[in-house]
């Protein structure tokens, strides 16, 4: 394991972050199970950021990859493509957005820049409404429009981005209010701000903030928005890349919980639609769709091998009800961590929905954030046999626990009592 670290940093770059303080080479995987180069076992709480959503190893996904890598692996978007056109299909009818057209990505990020694209071309404008505490990828655009500075590593942009309040609950100037005037604070803010700009492309907002620590506004914010980006025809664009296929467990997508008004006119997925392929994309009306007026195809996007796994994994995923079962499964964790949590002076807020759950540590007596502590409880998780995430807003030190949407109820337990111990070990 060494070794392989050594070789990792002669040739990875810098900023390629590793967990932990001796990282794991994860060689294999079994449902919600995944295991190292040295044969320790681990429970997964993190699904490869979100990625595995149904399960490691999942046959239905497996037999699908290896029977389509038979046929033919690879052809591009200019050649018909079956397993494309039909997860296409089911997708439009899955996004609630009407006449639906779907393009494919090999990524979040590609999907997000494509919808930036699609946004900015269809207004004629290169200013764009993103919220406080945001992530929406890598790229050179989609780093211009992430509002959390540590994953933002240039201030150059080819946009003008303006940030709005409202993704974070229970920081803020607002943080005080009722969920009513929250949102009447952020409606007002936002309003304000469109009072000082020229015409807004659009508003691109995460139903919940993944990368910013699981974070969200009461439901109903961005539908409440949508009043007004509509009377300035400014399009809504819900990056549903972590947390789309039901992982909120209460809604297929996480639009929905904000759905007063009517569905997005732009949605970008990607993550758990692969199951740990390299699948994106976005889904918009045809008239937003097709308002480039120059060539454009993709030459991974959209892939036979990548879009029978998805057409597979989907599949399972509707047939099995993993919505359902993260809903419920979900609710027991999230009701167990809570419990843990309100004898641990360093947890702040257990949040989240379904299978998507944050803990924000600060310390003790404080609302200062403590990702001292954070790191500490990832390491002590690992050892236990529990792999999580870490993110959250200026400072890293909010937990994010996302297994696969097929956990089963003794798993959450397993995994709740690892957390516990972890907690109580700072």
């Amino acid at each position: 394991m060494t070794d392989l670290y050594e070789r990792h940093r002669a040739v990875i770059p810098d900023w390629v972050a590793l967990y932990y303080k001796q990282p794991i080479e994860i060689t294999h995987g079994e449902g919600r199970h995944v295991w190292d180069a040295d044969g320790n076992r681990y429970l997964d709480f993190f699904g490869g950021i979100l990625t595995t959503m149904t399960a490691h190893a999942l046959p239905e996904v497996t037999k699908a990859v290896s029977e389509q890598a038979g046929r033919i692996i690879h052809s591009s978007t200019l050649y018909l493509n079956r397993p494309m056109v039909e997860l296409a299909e089911r997708i439009a009818a899955l996004s609630g957005i009407p006449d639906a057209r779907v393009f494919f990505t090999t990524s979040g990020t590609e999907a997000n820049d494509t919808a930036l694209l699609l946004a900015t071309g269809h207004r004629r404008s290169n200013q764009i409404l993103a919220m406080r505490n945001s992530y929406h990828g890598r790229s050179f655009s989609a780093v211009s429009i992430t509002g959390n500075h540590a994953w933002s590593p240039t201030s150059l942009s080819p946009l003008q981005t303006l940030y709005v309040h409202g993704g974070v609950r229970t920081r803020g100037p607002f943080a005080q209010l009722p969920d009513a005037q929250f949102i009447e604070a952020c409606v007002a803010d936002l309003e304000d701000l469109l009072g000082h700009t020229h015409d807004v492309a659009a508003l691109i907002a995460e139903p919940v903030q993944g990368v910013g620590g699981f974070t969200s506004p009461p439901d109903g914010l961005y539908a409440a928005f949508r009043e007004v980006l509509d009377r300035h025809g400014i399009l809504w664009i819900s990056d549903e890349v972590q947390t789309g296929w039901g992982r909120t467990g209460e809604h297929f997508w996480g639009w929905q919980a904000h759905g007063q008004n009517g569905p997005p006119d732009i949605l970008t997925f990607a993550k758990g639609i692969g199951n740990g392929m390299s699948v994106g994309g976005v889904v918009a009306r045809a008239e937003i769709m097709n308002c480039l007026d120059a060539n454009s195809i993709s030459t991974f996007g959209g892939s036979p091998i990548t879009m029978a796994a998805g057409v597979a994994n989907l599949s399972y995923l509707l047939e099995h009800d993993l919505q359902g079962n993260a809903r419920r499964v979900g609710g027991l964790l999230l009701e167990r961590l809570r419990g843990i949590a309100a004898s641990v002076p360093a947890v702040r807020e257990v949040r989240g929905r379904g299978l998507m759950i944050g803990i924000e540590l600060v310390r003790p007596g404080t609302d200062e954030a403590d990702p001292q502590a954070a790191a500490a409880v990832l390491e002590a998780a690992r050892e236990g046999g529990l792999l999580i995430g870490k993110g959250g807003g200026h400072s890293t030190s909010v937990l994010r626990v996302a297994p696969p949407l097929s956990l089963t109820v003794a798993e959450a337990e397993e995994g709740a009592f690892v957390l516990e111990r972890a907690l109580r070990s700072l």
